[in-house]
């Protein structure tokens, strides 16, 4: 195999591979976009099943892409599902796994056989894909891991191991979820309740995905560099105690600003999406009719599910608040059935709401119309939330969700939880409390300092994560080039 010295004089080629879901390939998108502005050759490998969503939600010729920007796909080896729905993921995790390193191996090869293509001279995958690396050693080029997590779960999951050593895992019952965790570097004061729900192992699939991630954060060791998408303000503590234990760690967030910085959104790069779903764009429209800070935005993101009682719950909840709302409703959002909210809500609620299967949501946060998200915390919402100022009401359901509400409540103190036995009383409670309340107000400010921070973080060549990001560049996926 050729060593990667061979290529310089070259443009260089990275192939950017994210874990096959929404929450991992936009922000993957991003990264792949900010090269492509460094003068790299990219190629972008989806799945072919989220390839072909793409093609649907984007139009056929969406990802013609550019003569330096191209789409690939490799297959996960999963049975064809109909319809727009995420995967599932204890099945995407162990597909990934056994059925990519071939396809992708194959990829790579007949990419470097190309006459009219500069060879791969780096790859950047996702911190969960990690049987690329096996091709970038084989390759003999640079590999940086991007874990798409918050760094607070990301350390989470690297100590899941401490866990099942110390007989917390899997979890005997429920009243052991109070237990102190006070033995992961920079984390202060966690239950083992925010501890990443997989490590409570209560279920088969949790088993499937707790084993996924003891190997796949195990061979994160065997990476050039790790990214980030979260910036050192926020992080710092944690990224620092990262840094004994992994390859250099480097905060590029948060991405979406970055890419605004760097690209620009009316660049013709910069409007490519990565959105699995339509979106409906016709909510910014009715948010410019909105008094500033007056809409409630709801999204709980494109892998929850919940019950059609959660559903109704929720429903009621934000009618009794009587306060505008914009709610995202995806058509696979209640677990086995189709999403209907009651006919009494829809018109009791008529004048002051808006629903819409998906939405561009870093539009909608960014919105003056918008006063508090209530959401799952996933980490891009929960990252977009914080850095466009808007405080949140934390439900979250599965992942390091839960480490994420945590931080969000109690470091950076802006975010209220409510309960996973959703009460619609509990839901008008704290809702009129994010949009109204003492705590809503110090909560809003508090969100306004970090909103100033993120951007900060990005500001054009001056920045933590811009200066993160071409230090990555310069010295990992170019640095067989230096001098």
């Amino acid at each position: 195999m050729a060593s990667h010295a061979d290529f310089s004089g070259q443009k260089p080629h990275a192939v950017c591979v994210p874990f096959p879901a929404q929450g991992h390939i936009d922000p993957m998108q991003k990264v792949a976009k900010l090269l492509h502005a460094k003068g790299f050759h990219v190629t972008f490998v989806n799945t072919v099943y989220n390839h072909n969503r793409l093609l649907r939600s984007r139009g056929t010729n969406a990802l013609d892409g550019f003569p330096s920007f191209r789409f690939e796909s490799i297959p996960d080896g999963l049975p064809e599902i109909d319809g727009d729905a995420t995967q599932d993921p204890p099945s995407l995790c162990e597909a990934t796994m056994k059925n990519c390193l071939a396809p992708f191996k194959e990829l790579v090869r007949r990419i470097n056989a190309e006459d009219d293509v500069p060879p791969v001279s780096c790859i950047v995958s996702d911190g969960v894909m990690s049987f690329t690396l096996d091709v970038a050693e084989e390759l003999g080029v640079p590999e940086v891991l991007f874990w798409t997590t918050s760094a607070c779960g990301f350390m989470a999951y690297l100590h899941f191991y401490r866990f099942i050593e110390k007989g917390l895992s899997p979890l005997k019952d429920e009243s052991f979820l109070d237990t102190k965790i006070d033995w992961i570097p920079s984390m202060r004061n966690l239950r083992l309740r925010d501890i990443p729900s997989f490590i409570r192992a209560t279920n088969p699939d949790d088993h499937i995905i707790l084993n996924f991630f003891l190997h796949e954060t195990d061979r994160a060791k065997r990476a050039s560099a790790i990214i980030l998408n979260t910036f050192d303000d926020l992080e710092q503590d944690v990224i620092q105690s990262m840094q004994s234990i992994l390859p250099p760690v480097h905060s590029i967030g948060p991405l979406h600003l970055l890419a605004k910085q760097e690209i620009g959104e009316d660049s013709e790069i910069g409007r490519m999406g990565s959105n699995l779903w339509r979106e409906d764009t016709n909510c910014l429209d009715w948010l410019d009719t909105k008094p500033r800070n007056s809409v409630v935005y709801v999204n709980f993101g494109s892998v929850t599910v919940m019950s059609a009682k959660q559903l109704v719950e929720f429903a009621w909840g934000l009618a009794s608040t009587e306060k505008d709302f914009l709610w995202v409703i995806r058509p696979d959002l209640v677990a086995g059935d189709v999403a209907v909210v009651p006919t009494e809500f829809l018109k009791e609620t008529e004048d002051r709401r808006m629903l819409s299967s998906w939405c561009p949501q870093q539009k909608v946060l960014s919105h003056p119309a918008i006063g508090g998200f209530l959401t799952h915390n996933g980490w891009n919402s929960t990252l977009e939330s914080i850095s466009s100022g808007v405080p949140m009401v934390c439900w979250p359901f599965f992942a390091e969700q839960q480490t994420n509400c945590k931080f969000c409540c109690d470091e950076w103190e802006v975010g209220m939880e409510i309960g996973g036995d959703v009460k619609r009383e509990e839901v008008e409670a704290v809702v009129r409390e994010l949009m109204d309340g003492e705590k809503g107000k110090k909560m809003r400010e508090k969100a306004e300092e970090w909103r100033r921070l993120a951007e900060n973080a990005t500001e054009h060549m001056r920045g933590s994560s811009g200066s993160n990001f071409q230090m990555v560049v310069d010295k990992v996926l170019l640095g067989y080039k230096a001098v």
